[in-house]
């Protein structure tokens, strides 16, 4: 997805700027185009259930028109600690955050989740895009420190269980099936989920959720986050929103969102997604209530080219919302 400068122009004017405590009515359902070190001071307090923050990794990245200069480690776990500390009072007593990073950067994350979170896992998934190395391991991994204010939180494993393909499909005594089903599609297993995911497919042109932001995270890992540790109209927020994938995802699954941009343009281009969702609830590797491996388009479309039934709809929720 891409932005004219017509789209520019009128999605910049939805945009909000805070300088003065805004009160949650005024920031629900809105992009804040804003320095996080600005705008946190002004959130009110205790009012997000969860957080998910994919913050600059400890490296040089250009986005848009900010960069981020790589620096010595300790450093990296100071800056992460100037900000993650104003996020304590903007939560809620049963929050869940999720911090994401890569090799370098994971240390420092988990020094300074240490200090203010109790830590309940970190999640590893595999970017099936990388460049290879000479000289070194392929750096193809990355990870998500899973976080919460106490060990008093929501998390529903059922709504991410993941569906498997049968690799040894095993019978019992009787012949019948042990732990698996056999569809017209195949033989399937349903999977508690682990903290390892190897079925993320990083966004790439041809998908519609794609933009030009360098880092931006799937909506298929997002949605693994939300439907894991918030409830329907729960609040979502992401003080580093990029191009908008985690208010996208909050909105398809019937959440609230906020986020903060520095960028207008990725701030505007949040806009553009959250506009184009309409009733279209669809996430990529996300369909009958179960997350599926990568490469299982066909499946999911029961080889007929009709997708599987998603259930994302206002329906699915409307018994559900406050």
């Amino acid at each position: 997805m891409n932005l004219n400068d017509e789209d520019t122009l009128r999605l910049k004017k939805r945009l909000i700027k805070l300088d003065k405590p805004a009160s949650f009515k005024e920031i629900e359902n809105r992009t804040i185009h804003q320095d996080i070190f600005e705008a946190l001071d002004y959130l009110p307090d205790s009012f997000v259930d969860l957080v998910f923050v994919d913050p600059p990794y400890n490296l040089n990245k250009t986005f848009n028109t900010t960069s981020f200069k790589e620096m010595k480690s300790e450093q990296y776990e100071e800056w992460l600690d100037s900000w993650v500390a104003k996020l304590i009072r903007t939560l809620k007593p049963q929050a869940s955050i999720y911090i994401c990073g890569d090799w370098k950067s994971s240390g420092a994350i988990f020094n300074v989740a240490k200090k203010y979170f109790q830590i309940q896992n970190r999640i590893t998934f595999e970017r099936e895009k990388g460049r290879g190395a000479k000289n070194n391991w392929k750096n193809c991994s990355e990870d998500i420190w899973f976080c919460t204010l106490s060990d008093d939180y929501h998390f529903d494993v059922d709504a991410v269980k993941m569906k498997r393909k049968v690799i040894a499909p095993y019978k019992d005594q009787n012949g019948d099936a042990k732990d698996w089903e056999e569809s017209a599609d195949g033989k399937y297993r349903i999977t508690f989920p682990s903290n390892v995911w190897t079925d993320i497919t990083i966004p790439f042109w041809s998908m519609p959720e794609n933009t030009d932001h360098p880092t931006q995270k799937p909506e298929k890992l997002v949605a693994k986050v939300i439907l894991a540790s918030s409830k329907p109209n729960d609040i979502v927020f992401d003080p580093f929103l990029g191009s908008g994938t985690t208010s996208v995802v909050a909105k398809k699954l019937g959440r609230r969102y906020v986020g903060i941009e520095i960028d207008e343009q990725y701030c505007c281009l949040a806009e553009k997604r959250l506009d184009a969702i309409g009733n279209e609830k669809n996430i990529q590797g996300y369909s009958d209530g179960v997350f599926w491996e990568r490469n299982t388009l066909n499946e999911q479309m029961n080889g007929n080219g009709k997708k599987n039934k998603v259930e994302l709809s206002e329906n699915l929720y409307a018994n559900r919302l406050l």
